[in-house]
């Protein structure tokens, strides 16, 4: 019998993003008592926050130094590691089943789970696709999605009948609940509007920009501060300059006190093509920030459209600044929309209950092959 569960989870790196954050904050969160945790990277070590994290809290890393675009010594690799570590679980992330399937089938792992980050057309490309189609159906690789839109998605790509369970993605809500330092000044009489998230297609930065400097128009006591980086950074950055925004938008890049922001911000905002469960709107509710977002994608589950926040039909740049609008003539309904939206991050989405829900899918799964 197991006296302890040996969870390997792989990912492509360890950089800033929304899966890679929930990988570090579910691993911490995990029962050390049960379970024991590695996690490998393919690309090598970068110096980013949550790889510092990691090793602070005494987790093994393996960074497997992966050449750009594909890498078929990658799949020996992870072979290898698998044959070392011997876990009863591995547990993969984004794109990398394409390099883990086939050491686990080989390995006799006895049980493989893949987290659904985003909806299913958008995760992979084609040929991740067609290896997760393999993988789901016929690998014996249990897909969890991370909202009842994702599970949705992956069926109508995958199957109607693919089994996956809904787990959704959780934070430490005390990280946001509790903040005292103030890093950035701040005129008095601004109203902050907060975005966080990298500058790619998938968040629609124009949109934004384009909304954003229609409410400034009616309401010029408007601040935009953005945070992340990515390959649209230039691009937006030009379209700020046309429209003469300069002194009302401010490109922070990668932050590591996203809670301190949050407590700085009057609202949060979101103008995304499309998601599965964004971290950075469950930190804006447990941060008590109201919530201003474009209807797409697991959002929809997250915010109850005039309770925690507003909802808006996506590329639509009227509809998004009459929601900045709405919220930053009415400061009472912040208020309500904060306190709202802190009880149910609080309730629904901390990490804690993330990880009870994967330990408890990890137990059933090696439960029915009798190894526990």
């Amino acid at each position: 019998m197991i006296k302890k569960i040996r969870i390997m989870h792989i990912l492509p790196a360890l950089g800033p993003g929304g899966a890679e954050k929930l990988v570090v904050e579910l691993i911490k969160a995990l029962d050390r008592q049960v379970f024991e945790s590695t996690i490998v990277s393919l690309y090598p070590e970068a110096g980013y926050k949550l790889e510092k994290d990691l090793k602070d809290n005494k987790h093994c890393v393996y960074y497997l130094n992966k050449h750009l675009g594909l890498d078929p010594s990658i799949i020996t690799k992870i072979y290898r590691l698998i044959n070392t570590y011997d876990p009863h679980v591995v547990h993969t992330h984004l794109y990398v089943l394409r390099y883990a399937l086939l050491p686990v089938i080989l390995c006799h792992v006895p049980a493989c789970v893949h987290t659904v980050h985003n909806i299913a057309q958008k995760e992979v490309d084609r040929i991740g696709k067609i290896v997760h189609w393999i993988a789901f159906r016929y690998g014996r690789v249990i897909p969890v999605s991370i909202s009842q839109e994702v599970k949705n998605s992956v069926r109508s790509i995958y199957g109607q009948n693919i089994y996956t369970p809904v787990i959704y993605n959780g934070i430490y809500t005390e990280h946001f609940i509790k903040i005292d330092t103030h890093k950035i000044p701040r005129m008095r009489n601004d109203l902050v509007l907060l975005h966080i998230g990298r500058f790619a297609p998938q968040k629609n930065h124009a949109l934004l920009i384009e909304a954003f400097s229609l409410a400034v128009k009616e309401f010029p006591k408007l601040q935009l501060w953005l945070v992340g980086d990515g390959p649209l950074k230039d691009s937006i950055r030009s379209l700020v300059n046309r429209k003469k925004l300069e002194e009302k938008i401010y490109f922070l890049g990668i932050r590591s006190d996203v809670p301190e922001l949050m407590s700085q911000a009057d609202s949060f905002i979101l103008s995304s093509n499309w998601e599965g469960v964004p971290l950075s709107v469950l930190e804006a509710l447990a941060a008590g920030v109201p919530v201003i977002c474009t209807a797409v994608g697991g959002v929809r589950e997250l915010i109850d459209d005039g309770v925690e926040g507003i909802l808006v039909p996506p590329n639509n740049p009227m509809a998004l600044s009459k929601g900045i609008l709405f919220l930053a003539k009415d400061l009472c309904l912040r208020q309500r929309m904060g306190r709202a939206g802190r009880k149910k991050a609080i309730e629904r989405f901390d990490i804690s209950r993330t990880a009870i829900e994967y330990e408890s899918l990890y137990i059933r799964i090696l439960d029915k092959q009798g190894l526990i």
